[in-house]
Formats: C-alpha cells, structure tokens, sequence
C-alpha cells in the first residue's frame, strides 16, 4: 500500500459506515453515513475531498429531516462521476433497507457544493451500495437490490440521461434460492457483464449477462466466502478484476460471520481468483464495506469502515501486488 490513512480523525459523531469515493477533475471525493448509530434519525450524508494531500474537514450535505417533527436516517451513498460533467451523489432515505427510498444530489463543482435533493421515481432506489457503471452506449447501469417480503433480491436501474428518466431490470433472482443484495458490476472486452453479491449464503454470489445487462443467468455461488457483509470490485485498466471483500466463512454453519479481515483478491476471468492483499486482520472486528475505483493514474483507490469509528482510505498499485491461488476457497497462507 503506498497510502494508508484516515479520512478524519476526529468527527462531531460517534460512528460512520458505508463509504464511497470517485475521482473528479479537481481530485479524490469521498462520502459516507455518519451520526449517533445505523438507524438513528440524526444520521447525515457526509463529504471530504483529498486537496494537496489532505482530506477537507467533512462536511454533511444530506439528511432525512421530512419536517419540524420527523427525520429520518440516510443509509449508503454513491457517487458517480459523470465524464466531462457533474459529480452524483446517491443515498437513500427511510426509517429501514425494508421501507427506504432513493435520493439524488449533483455537484457542479467537484464537490465543493450541492444541489437541491431529487427524489429518484417510486420504486427506484439508485445504486443500494456500490458504483455504477457507464456503458459503451450511454447507458449508466446501477446495481441496486431490495430487502423486503420476498427476501433479498438483486435488479438494476438504467438511465441514458445521468438521472432524468429510468428503466428497470430485473429483479434477476427469486430471493428464496440465493438471497443477495448490494452487487457490483465488471465488465469485459467482449461486452459481457458480470455481478458479485453479498449473500445470506456464506459465499459470494454472482451472475453474468451476455447482452448488456437486459438478461441474467442463475445466481451461483463462487468459491470465494461471504459473512453476510458488504463487498465491491473494479474491472482494472489491464483487463484484470479486482474485489475486495472479507474472506470469512461464517462458523458452524451460520450465515453472519465476523467482518475481518479485509482482503482484496485479483481475477483475470472472473472465476479463478488469486489472493493479493490483507488490507485488515486485526481480531477486533468492523473493518468491512469497502468501495474501490482505479483512478486515471492506474492506482486503486480504497475506503472502508474502519472499526464504525472512522473511514480508513489506501492506496495499492495494482501492478505491485504477488498473487497466490485461492484453491478450495482458503486464503493461501
């Protein structure tokens, strides 16, 4: 890692979590959820940017209050950099994953400041996690999911207008054979795409589609394990793909396992998988809900929670990084 540190160290809340980051024309953005606790009312959309070298004090640029006498908690932003165009800042709002809805604010300055929130159209949720992903024809896929009564389910919300009108797919699962939400998208030469999920299955789960998102095959599990925890990944410049996720096979059978360590594993193909780096392997859990992008210089860039204390970032080059095999889903010692 050439750079690892904390985005702050001192915040006017107690706990943060579900980080992302883009780069922007004037540098790095990074936003998360910050307030007393996941769930509690005051919790707020909060943003810093990486100015020579240091992250600016963040700032909160969203919250839930609906009125005098009502607010609710924020939940997972996104951002998205449009080429060439505004910086986009998705969150959702509502009192729980069941019952919350999606939200949108732009910056036309590199996220120095915002605009007025937009309430995304009924039913649509923007991106539940990570990234989004702009395709060859204009079209920005975003992976998205639901929690509700039939079970954890994975869709996507496709817009050709950066957020003015939208389409959905999916869902592409049943929600009973794989439960799985918060997917990110890879893509390939050839044009196939290819999502990676967080599941109630002690894997992570995946699914591919031929034909530029429209249909999906069969969730599968992979070899690779899941604790029922946030993940994300990046196609990287040279073809390769990059996750990061914590390699914990829950114990006894169980679906939930702890969230460290945090380890980020390379694919050339997307199935075989070669163990790269520990970000984390601290026993003390909470190191979890990474987000990655490479950025135009071809460094990854990396935030994730850190202990729900802090927001950890790092910095790998990726053409540094040994590989070992991951057999039989064991991290190579």
């Amino acid at each position: 890692m050439t750079v690892d540190e904390f985005i702050y160290n001192v915040a006017p809340y107690p706990e943060c979590h579900a980080s992302t980051i883009a780069e922007t024309p004037e540098g790095l953005v990074a936003a998360w959820f910050g307030g007393t606790k996941e769930r509690n009312p005051d919790v707020g959309i909060w943003v810093s940017r990486l100015e020579k070298g240091k992250w600016t004090p963040s700032v909160e640029v969203a919250n839930g209050v609906q009125n005098d006498t009502l607010r609710y908690p924020t939940w997972n932003p996104v951002l998205f950099q449009i080429p060439n165009g505004e910086l986009m800042l998705f969150y959702k709002i509502g009192p729980s994953p069941a019952k919350w809805w999606g939200m949108l604010i732009k910056s036309v300055d590199h996220g120095k400041t915002w605009g007025k929130p937009i309430k995304l159209p009924d039913g649509f949720l923007g991106p539940i996690k990570n990234k989004p992903v702009l395709l060859k024809n204009g079209t920005l896929i975003c992976p998205s999911s639901t929690e509700g009564d039939g079970g954890w389910r994975v869709h996507f919300e496709c817009t050709t207008d950066f957020g003015k009108t939208w389409e959905k797919i999916g869902p592409i699962n049943d929600g009973k054979a794989f439960g799985v939400i918060q997917p990110s998208i890879l893509t390939y030469p050839d044009g196939k795409l290819q999502v990676f999920c967080r599941s109630h299955n002690r894997a992570v789960v995946e699914s591919t589609s031929l034909d530029g998102g429209k249909t999906w095959s069969a969730m599968k599990a992979t070899n690779l394990p899941n604790n029922n925890s946030g993940t994300d990944a990046v196609t990287l410049a040279d073809g390769r793909q990059l996750l990061v996720y914590n390699h914990v096979l829950p114990p006894n059978g169980e679906a939930k396992g702890a969230r460290t360590p945090l380890n980020v594993a390379i694919s050339k193909d997307g199935k075989t998988w070669f163990a790269a780096l520990i970000l984390e392997d601290s026993p003390i859990s909470q190191y979890s809900y990474p987000s990655v992008i490479q950025t135009s210089d071809g460094m990854v860039h990396i935030v994730y929670t850190w202990r729900r204390q802090r927001i950890k970032h790092v910095v790998v080059d990726p053409s540094k990084l040994v590989l070992k095999e991951i057999k039989n889903g064991l991290w190579p010692l």
